[in-house]
C-alpha cells in the first residue's frame, strides 16, 4: 500500500479538480484575494449550499484555506504552490484564448489575455513583456530558467517606498518561470514577481477591471512602462 500512496494522492487531487464548480472556484481565486462563499457561489452560478459543500472538499484537500470574520467565511488559495499548480494545469489543458460568444465575453477574454494577475504576480501579455524587458536590460538571466543578475538584485532594491512594504519571502525562490497559458511563454513569478506586481499596484500603474483577475495599465503605468522598462505600450499591444 505504501508504494501506491503517491498514486492515491494524485488521484484524490485530480478528483478535487474534476468538477466544473470546484475548478471555477479555484480559477477565480487565482486573483490572489480572499473571497466569501457567497461571492464564489455567484461566480459559479450555484446555490450557496452547493458552494459550501464544494468549498469543504477543497479545504479538506488542502487546496484552500479559510478564515472567519463575523458571519462570513473567507477562502483563498493555500499558497503560491497551489496557484502555480493551477496555472500549469490550465497551460497544459491548452484553452483557446480567442474570445468567443457575446461581445461582453469577448471583451473580458481579451482583457484577461492582455493583462491579469496570476495569484500574486503579473501575467498575460503584460507579464511576458515585463519579463522580456528585464532580460533585455540584463537584470534577469533567462538562459536556464530565471535568475536575477547582480545588477538585477540591485535594481530590485531600488523599486522605492511602495515596494519596500512587500519584501521578498525567504521561503520562496526569488525568480521562477511560470508558463503563461495565453502567451504560451514564461512570465516572472516567485518572490520578485510578487514584489513587482505589488509595486505596480502601489504606484497606481495598474488597476483591476471589474473586480476580477484582469487588470489594465493606467496612464501612469504606460509612462512607467516607457520610462522604467523601455517598452512602448502601443507597440507591445497593451492598449
Amino acid at each position: 500500500m505504501t508504494g501506491n500512496a503517491p498514486g492515491v494522492a494524485l488521484a484524490e487531487l485530480a478528483g478535487l479538480l474534476a468538477d466544473r464548480t470546484r475548478a471555477t472556484f479555484c480559477l477565480a481565486l487565482l486573483d490572489g484575494r480572499a473571497w466569501t462563499a457567497g461571492e464564489l457561489a455567484a461566480e459559479a452560478g450555484v446555490a450557496a449550499s452547493t458552494a459550501s459543500e464544494h468549498l469543504d472538499r477543497l479545504l479538506a484537500g488542502g487546496l484552500l484555506v479559510q478564515r472567519r470574520q463575523g458571519r462570513h467565511r473567507y477562502v483563498q488559495l493555500a499558497g503560491p504552490g497551489v496557484a502555480e499548480l493551477l496555472e500549469g494545469l490550465v497551460a497544459h489543458a491548452g484553452p483557446d484564448p480567442r474570445p468567443r460568444g457575446s461581445l461582453r465575453a469577448a471583451t473580458a477574454s481579451a482583457a484577461l489575455a492582455r493583462a491579469r494577475t496570476c495569484y500574486d504576480h503579473l501575467a498575460g501579455k503584460l507579464g511576458v513583456v515585463l519579463t522580456d524587458a528585464l532580460v533585455a536590460r540584463g537584470l534577469l538571466d533567462g538562459s536556464a530558467g530565471f535568475a536575477f543578475t547582480e545588477a538585477g538584485r540591485q535594481w530590485l532594491a531600488t523599486l522605492g517606498p511602495g515596494a519596500a512594504n512587500h519584501p521578498p519571502s525567504t521561503r520562496r525562490p526569488l525568480a521562477r518561470a511560470c508558463l503563461d497559458w495565453t502567451e504560451r511563454r514564461s512570465h516572472l513569478a516567485g518572490a520578485a514577481g510578487a514584489l513587482l506586481c505589488a509595486h505596480f499596484f502601489d504606484r497606481g500603474w495598474v488597476r483591476r477591471i471589474g473586480g476580477g483577475r484582469a487588470v489594465r495599465l493606467t496612464p501612469a503605468g504606460e509612462a512607467a512602462l516607457r520610462d522604467v522598462f523601455g517598452v512602448d505600450p502601443a507597440a507591445a499591444g497593451l492598449r
